[in-house]
């Protein structure tokens, strides 16, 4: 399995941004396809986005066109920027590794105040 460690949550007003990270071990992760998931409180898992190996990249609508997934397979890591985000955001968002099993992070809380 991968390890997986995310950085990045905050607080942050409606309208503003985050950056969240992922950091993984093992020299695998490049041909792993990433991405990310996000639970709200007293809410199912949702698919955020995800980017494969060779770059293509997927989201879910209601983040399309404010949300931009990334890797750097130098540094063993995958980003999603956070563009003007809504209180509807908030959630702990969750790094995973696809593979069987897929491997997850511990996830980082990010709040989006109204």
């Amino acid at each position: 399995q991968v390890q997986l460690v995310e950085s990045g949550g905050g607080l942050v007003q409606a309208g503003g941004s985050l950056r969240l990270s992922c950091a993984a071990s093992g020299s695998i992760f490049r041909t792993r396809a990433m991405g990310w998931y996000r639970q709200a409180p007293r809410k199912q898992r949702e698919y955020v986005a995800a980017v494969t190996s060779g770059g293509s990249t997927s989201y879910a609508d209601s983040v399309k066109d404010r949300f931009t997934i990334s890797r750097d397979n130098a540094q063993d890591t995958v980003y999603l920027q956070m563009n003007s985000l809504k209180p509807e955001d908030t959630a702990v968002y969750y790094c995973y590794a696809e593979g069987f099993p897929r491997s997850w992070g511990q996830g980082t809380q990010v709040t989006v105040s109204s």
